[in-house]
């Protein structure tokens, strides 16, 4: 258990630790203590960040293991996954938005299940890292309700939600086309 796999660990138990900071209220539905939601951004943003590190360490300091290979995207599908739930939950995200990311998200990872079996590795594309950020911005900006932005009557987190939506799904038909020619071999 190195490093990288720790953070990837900690991203994946950080995510109930936010999802029931975001989620449960009062009854009234007031907030538990202030600026309860702005503490689950933080989380989320923080669960995310190591997202990143993990790689560029395990990378840096050749610590790259099968299990991180396998935790670290399952980790990353995870943490969205939730934060796009509970943001349909509260009203925050339309549903149908949710179903086509995580439709992508399950497709792809079927894909890369089917193509390992047959002992080819599907890589991380460029399209699929600029899908996952978009995501991890949209997402951020719509629990801090845009701020700081929203101090200059800027709302860009349904605007780049649409904009994650679209990579996601261009990102899913690479996959798609990629996992085709690899798997006809």
């Amino acid at each position: 258990m190195n490093l990288p796999n720790q953070l990837t660990m900690a991203r994946i138990i950080l995510i109930p630790i936010f999802m029931a900071l975001l989620l449960i209220q009062f009854p009234k539905g007031q907030p538990i203590f202030p600026y309860q939601d702005f503490v689950a951004a933080m989380i989320f943003i923080l669960a995310a960040a190591t997202d990143g590190l993990d790689g560029y360490i395990a990378r840096k300091r050749g610590q790259v293991t099968v299990l991180g290979k396998f935790m670290d995207p399952l980790a990353d599908k995870l943490l969205v996954s939730a934060a796009l739930i509970a943001l349909v939950d509260l009203g925050h995200v339309p549903a149908w938005i949710c179903w086509i990311i995580l439709a992508r998200e399950f497709a792809v990872t079927g894909l890369r299940a089917i193509a390992s079996a047959d002992g080819t590795v599907i890589a991380a594309s460029k399209l699929g890292k600029i899908k996952t950020v978009s995501q991890v911005v949209a997402i951020s900006l719509i629990l801090l309700h845009d701020w700081p932005l929203s101090l200059f009557n800027l709302y860009l987190g349904q605007p780049l939600l649409y904009v994650a939506l679209f990579f996601t799904i261009i990102s899913g038909a690479d996959y798609l086309v990629k996992s085709k020619k690899l798997l006809k071999k």
